[in-house]
Order: C-alpha cells, then structure tokens, then sequence
C-alpha cells in the first residue's frame, strides 16, 4: 500500500513539473536527495553498530533473561490469554525485553514467532485482543536507551543528544500505557477473539 501511494506521489511530481517547467528542479531534487539519503544512511551504520554491539554483550551477560524475568508478572497481566493457555507468552517477553533495550531489530522476528503462537489452533483470520496488543507494544513501547533516536542526532551534529532520553522515556511510558488500556478497552468491546 506504501508503495502504491509513494508511487502516485511520484507521479503526480513528476506531472506537476512537466505542466510548471520545473523539470530540472525536480531532477536536481531527486539528486540531492539521493546524496542525503546516502550520506544519512553511511553515518548511521557505524553508531547503531555501537549500539548493536553493546546490546549483544548485554544479551551474553544475561541481561535480557534476567529483564524477561522480571517483566514475566507485569506481562501475565497485560496479555492474560497468551499466559494462561502458554501459547507464545516466552517470545512476547523476549520481545517486549528487546524493545526495552533498544533492540529494535531483534522485536520484529521474536514478534512474528510470538503472533505465530498465538495463532495456533485457531479458526479464524482475525488477530485475538493480545496480538493487537503486542502489535501496539511492539510501535509504542518504553525503551531504556532509545538507540535510533541518539544515533540519528549524533549523525546530524546535534547540539543536544542524550538529553532528550529523560523526555523519550517519559512520552514513550504515557504511549505505553494509553496504547495497552485502549487495546484492552477495545477488546472488551468488541469480545475475546
């Protein structure tokens, strides 16, 4: 769908110039903007390597079993069903812990392995109230050191850099937890699936 709509845009730009005369406007643009795009891209890998990196040694040193421990509780309660009947309840906390850590590449397999336990045994192509849940933890959930975030301002020579986790930690809590009622509020309403 993305895709569709990025490609109307296209379109649509590419028509608008032809109609204004601004054809090398437009090419000059799509230069410039592939230089960015580049350089952006080229400045970022070796500072979310950094961080990759230091999450992977805190993965050796059991730093996410021991988180996953201790999330298990808070968890039971936040996706009941996936507890009480054992079906994905280890890959959601190990996904949910990897997003507390700024792991954000490593949720998106645990999530899919978590949804796919979910969806066993089941008759329907609808996804039940804890994989809804899971897919709003999974875009609005609390993290300890907001990787991306840092390496993006870090790549961009921004004045202020790690003063902006207090105020991450505490937007990303409030969409958290307003995520987690009105998933919840939405799934008593529309029924246990």
């Amino acid at each position: 769908m993305i895709g569709k709509c990025f490609g109307v845009l296209c379109i649509i730009s590419v028509i608008f110039a032809i109609f204004l005369g601004n054809l090398q406007e437009l090419n000059d643009g799509i230069i410039e903007g592939a230089k960015k795009s580049v350089t952006a891209v080229i400045s970022l890998i070796g500072i979310m390597a950094f961080w990759n990196g230091v999450m992977e040694v805190l993965m050796d040193f059991g730093v996410i079993s021991k988180l996953s421990k201790i999330l298990r509780p808070i968890l039971r309660l936040i996706f009941p069903k996936a507890f009480k009947e054992n079906k994905g309840a280890d890959e959601i906390t190990a996904c949910i812990s990897a997003n507390l850590l700024g792991l954000s590449n490593a949720t998106t397999p645990l999530a899919l392995k978590a949804i796919e336990k979910l969806n066993e045994g089941r008759d329907t192509d609808k996804a039940s109230n804890d994989m809804i849940t899971l897919a709003v933890l999974g875009c609005a959930c609390f993290s300890l050191i907001p990787t991306t975030v840092i390496s993006m301002r870090l790549s961009h020579n921004a004045e202020i850099t790690y003063e902006i986790i207090i105020p991450i930690w505490i937007t990303s809590s409030v969409c958290m937890i307003l995520g987690i009622i009105l998933s919840r509020i939405i799934g008593k309403i529309s029924g246990d699936r």
